[in-house]
């Protein structure tokens, strides 16, 4: 193989999620569908130019998936695909990052719920 073609790994899973909030919306994702409002909610500063790029670019991806529904008025819903899912221990690490080492951060009790809740809607195993 030439070697200048060789893209290395981590830039090629950065690029997946270069965008300032992607891995913010794919955390908020494994905790169940959303809607786009409900990103818009827990995301003040987020504006609606921003949120509708990211998504377009994790559906385009394949991170998520946007389904639209037949209501009145039509609802949009995104989930993770399973390809989004394997992002899982990413996501674990980067919080296990923060509470693993930096205890001024949350009292320990926090901490552990945290941990726990991370490991839980993961779906990580040791």
């Amino acid at each position: 193989m030439d070697s200048e073609k060789i893209v290395c790994p981590v830039d090629k899973t950065l690029n997946l999620i270069n965008k300032k909030w992607s891995i913010q919306i794919i955390r908020d994702m494994f905790f169940g569908k959303k809607h786009f409002k409900e990103f818009k909610e827990d995301k003040p500063k987020l504006s609606n130019k921003v949120l509708s790029n990211c998504l377009k670019e994790l559906e385009e991806n394949g991170l998520i998936r946007k389904e639209v529904l037949n209501t009145s008025p039509v609802t949009t819903e995104y989930y993770l695909t399973e390809y989004g899912k394997s992002m899982n221990r990413i996501v674990y690490e980067l919080a296990m990052f923060t509470l693993q080492n930096d205890e001024r951060a949350y009292p320990d009790e926090v901490r552990a719920d945290l941990k726990n809740t991370f490991k839980e809607k993961l779906e990580i195993t040791d």
